[in-house]
C-alpha cells in the first residue's frame, strides 16, 4: 500500500524546511538579544538611523570577521519568522482539511490537543528540572506564580500570555497559536462561502484598520520592538494583528490544491517578487507609520525567498528526509528553546564572548536532542494522564457507563492518525480492562507512535 502521509511530507519537504529554519532562526535571535543585553531592536527613527546601530552593535560582538558575525546580522531580524510561522499554518490547514469533511468539535479537539499536550509536557518536566537547577546551582528560579500559570495553562491565562513570559519569554506566542487554533474552523467555512479572495481582502481590511489603532489609538507597539509606548507590545499579540497573513496561508493552499498560486511559480519569478516585497517591509518596519503594514509585507517577501532556496535544496533526497524528519519536532523546538538559552546563558556563558561563541551550537543542537526526547515521552505522558483520570472516574462514578465503540482496534489495521491515512496498527493494548480503553501502536513507515484510539479512524471501517 503507498504510504498517503510519507507522499505528502516528501513533495512538501520545503515545508517542513521553512518550520525548521523559523525555530531555529528564532532561537538565534532570542539568544543574541539576551546576551548583547537588547542592544538592539528596530526602532522608529528611520533607515539610516537603524543601519548604524546595527553597524555599530554587530562590530561589538565576538568574532571579528568570522562567520558569527554574518550570522549575527540576519538574527538580529529573527523576529521576523513569527509572521512567516503564522503564514505556514495557515497554509498547512488548508492542507490538512482539504477534501474532508470538517466537524468543528472533533477538530478542536485534536488540535488543541496537538498544542496543549506538548506544552504541558515540557511545563511538567521543567518545573522539577528548573527547581533542581536552581538549588544545584545557587540560580534564581522564576516566581512560583509564573511557574504555577504555566503548569495551569490555559486556565490561567493573559492573553497577551505575560504570565507565561515570566518562565519562558518566547512563550507569549501560545495565545497568538491558541487563538488561531480555535477561530480556524470558521475561517475555513468563510473561505468555503465566500470564496478565499474575498477572506483575504476583508482579512487585510480587518488587519490595518486594527494595527492602524494599536499604534495610533490603543500606544502600542510591534512585539520586536523596544520602545516607550502607553500599551506597550500588548496591543500587537492579539491575533488580529495577523490575521491577514494567517488568511493570506489559506488561500495559497487552496491555490496550492489546485495547482497554481505563488508555491508552482517559476523560481526566478518568486525570487524577485520575494525580494521586491521584503525591501518594501524592511524599510517600513523603521517608521512609526510603518509599524502598519511592516509585518503583514515582511512574511510575504521572507516566504517566497526561503521558498525558493528550500525547494531547490529539497530536491537533493538526503536533504529532502532529514527536513521531513526534522519537520516534526519544530513546535517542541520552539516549546523549549526559550528555556534551554535562558539557562546556559545564565550558568555558563555569563556574559563571556567566547563562551558565547563555543556554546550557540551546543544551544542549537541540545535544543533539539531535548525536543527529541520531549517528543518520545509526550505520548507515555499522557497514557499515564489518561489512565488516571480515567481511573478515577470509574472509582468515583455512581453510574455505570457503558462503553461505545464502533470497531475494534485490530493489529494490521489501516487507520487514520489524528485525520492522517497511511497508518497501520501494529499492536494493541486495554489500559483499562474494565473499561476497554485501547492504546494502539500504530506506524506510518517511518516511526511508529502508541496513539489513544480516540484518536484513530479506521479505513473501511470494520463494524465491531
Amino acid at each position: 500500500m503507498v504510504n498517503q502521509r510519507a507522499e505528502r511530507s516528501q513533495r512538501l519537504a520545503w515545508l517542513e524546511g521553512v518550520r525548521i529554519l523559523s525555530v531555529v532562526m528564532l532561537l538565534l535571535y532570542h539568544v543574541q538579544l539576551r546576551f548583547t543585553g537588547y542592544a538592539y531592536t528596530p526602532q522608529p527613527t528611520g533607515l539610516v538611523d537603524n543601519l548604524n546601530q546595527l553597524i555599530a552593535v554587530t562590530e561589538e560582538l565576538p568574532g571579528q570577521g568570522s562567520w558569527m558575525q554574518l550570522l549575527a546580522l540576519p538574527a538580529w531580524f529573527g523576529f521576523q519568522f513569527v509572521d512567516v510561522l503564522v503564514l505556514v499554518s495557515g497554509f498547512s490547514l488548508v492542507l490538512s482539511l482539504q477534501g474532508k469533511y470538517l466537524e468543528v468539535g472533533q477538530f478542536l479537539h485534536r488540535r488543541l490537543s496537538r498544542i496543549l499536550i506538548p506544552f504541558w509536557t515540557v511545563v511538567w518536566l521543567a518545573v522539577p528540572l528548573l527547581w533542581t537547577i536552581a538549588v544545584a546551582t545557587g540560580s534564581r528560579l522564576p516566581e512560583p506564580w509564573y511557574l504555577f500559570a504555566g503548569i495551569t495553562y490555559p486556565l490561567t491565562f493573559s492573553y497577551d500570555s505575560e504570565l507565561l513570559v515570566g518562565t519562558s519569554g518566547p512563550w507569549w506566542l501560545m495565545s497568538l497559536i491558541l487563538s488561531f487554533a480555535v477561530i480556524s474552523p470558521w475561517l475555513w467555512k468563510l473561505m468555503q462561502r465566500w470564496g478565499g479572495i474575498n477572506l483575504l481582502l476583508l482579512s487585510t481590511i480587518l488587519t490595518i484598520s486594527y494595527r492602524a489603532l494599536a499604534v495610533y489609538g490603543l500606544g502600542g507597539h510591534p512585539t520586536s520592538v523596544i520602545w516607550d509606548s502607553a500599551a506597550g507590545w500588548h496591543p500587537f499579540a492579539l491575533f488580529l494583528s495577523k490575521l491577514s497573513t494567517f488568511v493570506l496561508g489559506m488561500v495559497v493552499g487552496q491555490a496550492f490544491t489546485r495547482r497554481r498560486g505563488p508555491v508552482y511559480w517559476p523560481a526566478r519569478k518568486a525570487l524577485i517578487t520575494g525580494i521586491g516585497v521584503y525591501a518594501i517591509g524592511f524599510f517600513c518596519q523603521f517608521y512609526l507609520w510603518g509599524w502598519v503594514l511592516s509585518d503583514l509585507l515582511l512574511p510575504i517577501g521572507l516566504g517566497l525567498c526561503i521558498m525558493v532556496a528550500l525547494r531547490a535544496l529539497a530536491n537533493q533526497p538526503m536533504a529532502a528526509a532529514t527536513m521531513v524528519t526534522l519537520g516534526t519536532y519544530t513546535y517542541t523546538y520552539f516549546l523549549l528553546h526559550g528555556l534551554v538559552a535562558d539557562r546556559i546563558l545564565q550558568l555558563i556563558v555569563q556574559g563571556d564572548p567566547t563562551r558565547y561563541v563555543l556554546m550557540l551550537p551546543v544551544i542549537v543542537g541540545g535544543t533539539l536532542i531535548l525536543a527529541m526526547v520531549v517528543e518520545y515521552i509526550s505520548p507515555l505522558i499522557r497514557r499515564i494522564v489518561v489512565g488516571l483520570a480515567r481511573d478515577l472516574d470509574y472509582v468515583l462514578a455512581t453510574t455505570p457507563t457503558l462503553p461505545q465503540r464502533f470497531w475494534n482496534p485490530q493489529v494490521g489495521d489501516q487507520v487514520r492518525y489524528r485525520g492522517e491515512a497511511g497508518w497501520t496498527v501494529l499492536k494493541v493494548e486495554k489500559l483499562l480492562d474494565e473499561r476497554e480503553f485501547f492504546l494502539c501502536q500504530v506506524s506510518d513507515g517511518r516511526q511508529s507512535l502508541w496513539a489513544n484510539e480516540d484518536d484513530l479512524e479506521p479505513i473501511g471501517q470494520r463494524l465491531s
